[in-house]
């Protein structure tokens, strides 16, 4: 039990360690996002962008979570259903 506590305190860590640094990152920045030079020659990007900070982050501890739910049932010896 206790190896699985440490895996889920690596990864909230994890998240946490992320999203200071983006905080940081937004009280860090030279200009808005919008007024990036890159942003200027690509107008869709900074939308793109958004929506990969949005969806990412759920997604992949989403895959992280069904593949602990699957060792989970492997361990025990049921088969997914």
């Amino acid at each position: 039990m206790s190896r699985k506590l440490l895996q889920l305190a690596l990864l909230w860590g994890g998240a946490l360690g992320l999203s200071g640094l983006l905080v940081w990152s937004g009280r860090h920045w030279s200009q808005p996002l919008l007024y990036q030079a890159w942003a200027l020659e690509h107008p869709a990007a900074p939308g793109w962008l958004a929506l990969a900070l949005v969806f990412l982050p759920p997604a992949g501890m989403a895959l992280v979570l069904l593949r602990g739910l699957g060792a989970a049932n492997h361990d025990r010896g049921e088969s997914p259903a």
